[in-house]
């Protein structure tokens, strides 16, 4: 792991690079406040917490690509998409347990909870964005815009108002590796990458940019 130091004296700026490897075991302690937590602009760091620290939860081989983490304050569990392996998995708080949460899953990217829990994931695969409804049912959000299929739905938020915004740069419509290869012939994406907006009441999907080149997380 490399780290880097900026430091500023007589005008002149320097970049000291130091490299160190962090003990993921725990066996070592990592001093407060954690080294490797940096706030990119200071706006953040009110929300930092002096004594948390990273913490490595599961690693596995088996696991290919780890995408999409989100927090559920309701059931006290982490949960992301294995994109490749067309699966999510779940971390509980209370035991540590990783378990396999949903299999298939749509070759899911991107996962958030909405303001009553339930789950809203981003489809590489379905080319759609979904919502898991608290009886297990499953609500299809949008699948399509101005009468055409979505690339592969990205990452996905909720805004205050409960408006769900996602982006679809159209990485997962690439290769068959994390979704399926879209046989557009030599055009592609289907959509212009962009960024979209579901109204929380009406279902109505607004374009809100597509000026953002291949526009990922939100």
């Amino acid at each position: 792991m490399k780290r880097k130091h900026f430091i500023k004296s007589l005008g002149l700026s320097c970049v000291i690079e130091k490299t160190y490897a962090r003990d993921w075991t725990g066996v070592t302690p990592t001093r407060y406040p954690d080294p490797d937590v940096i706030s990119l602009d200071p706006l953040f760091d009110k929300y930092r917490l002096g004594n948390a620290s990273i913490r490595r939860v599961y690693s596995s081989p088996n696991m290919l690509w780890a995408e999409g983490p989100v927090w559920s304050s309701v059931g006290k569990y982490l949960l992301w998409s294995d994109i490749p392996n067309n699966k999510q998995l779940r971390w509980l708080q209370d035991d540590g347990e990783v378990t396999e949460f949903r299999k298939p899953s749509g070759n899911s990217n991107g996962n958030t909870f909405d303001h009553r829990g339930r789950q809203i994931s981003c489809e590489h695969g379905n080319q759609r964005v979904v919502r898991y409804e608290l009886d297990g049912s499953v609500t299809v959000l949008t699948d399509s815009y101005a009468g055409k299929k979505y690339n592969a739905p990205n990452d996905v938020v909720v805004h205050p108002d409960g408006s769900i915004w996602f982006t679809d740069p159209g990485y997962g419509s690439l290769m068959n590796y994390e979704g399926n290869r879209l046989n557009t012939g030599s055009v592609q994406p289907v959509q212009k990458e962009a960024v979209y907006r579901i109204d929380a009441k009406t279902f109505k999907v607004t374009k809100t940019t597509d000026e953002i080149f291949k526009p990922n997380g939100l």
